[in-house]
């Protein structure tokens, strides 16, 4: 009988929090994305249509920067067997060898549209950093170059999470940018909602990965925000399977 009573009074007990803790339309509190006790849950919110709007967004891509609008990714584009992140650095590759050397690079900043100071120490700092990681053996390169069959060890924290370690995209990482982040405009981040954004995915204690996503994510939006200083989804998306780069030399070359 006690049993009886226990059991009986626990869901009176609890059923109040529960209705408060989660949303009204929720049946299945498993399924929650936002924590009452944890508001940057709340603040940071998820797209919860996901999984209709895109096949299987869970599945990191190989080849593809996939995403609702483009679900094959980008039209007409052949990735050549590259992962998403090979293709992404493959643009500095200027002749194609496999290895991007400091030159390389700073020519392939300067075809996206970056001035000479820009070019010359992103140069530097993409050199120091990428080269040892990507290396075929554990001894350095005099010519500070970077291997793009390795490009993946390279990757570092405090990121958005859109590349996976072995350098295959994330569909749901990327959408989770402009849903934590785009307050504005659903498909677009300003300024202010991109520094937001670089403060979120912040590791504790990782100064070089904060200090490499603040460069990256910045001098994209340097070169390719719209007239209203909106960083649209679609840019970025194509920073990441380095569409984009192509369609700023093009840009470029036609002035």
């Amino acid at each position: 009988m006690t049993m009886q009573i226990v059991v009986s009074s626990f869901p009176t007990r609890c059923s109040p929090s529960m209705s408060s803790s989660f949303s009204p339309a929720s049946e299945d509190p498993s399924m929650e994305t936002e924590a009452p006790k944890a508001p940057v849950t709340h603040e940071r919110k998820l797209n919860l249509d996901l999984q209709e709007q895109l096949p299987k967004p869970y599945l990191a891509r190989a080849l593809e920067a996939v995403d609702p609008s483009n679900p094959q990714g980008t039209k007409g584009r052949d990735p050549r067997g590259l992962s998403v992140l090979q293709q992404h650095a493959a643009f500095f590759d200027r002749n194609g060898d496999g290895i991007i050397y400091p030159w390389e690079t700073f020519q392939g900043l300067r075809a996206i549209g970056c001035g000479l100071l820009v070019s010359f120490t992103g140069t530097i700092l993409i050199s120091l950093v990428l080269t040892h990681p990507t290396q075929p053996g554990w001894q350095p390169s005099p010519l500070f170059s970077i291997h793009i069959d390795n490009i993946h060890k390279a990757k570092h924290g405090s990121d958005s999470e859109s590349y996976d370690t072995e350098g295959r995209f994330d569909p749901s990482k990327f959408d989770a940018i402009f849903s934590k982040y785009g307050r504005t405009h659903p498909d677009a981040l300003t300024k202010d909602e991109l520094i937001s954004m670089l403060k979120g995915n912040r590791n504790m204690y990782d100064f070089l990965g904060w200090v490499t996503a603040a460069g990256e994510w910045l001098l994209l939006y340097s070169v390719a925000k719209d007239t209203d200083g909106l960083l649209q989804r679609e840019t970025a998306r194509g920073a990441f399977d380095g569409s984009l780069f192509e369609q700023l030399q093009a840009k470029k070359k036609s002035i």
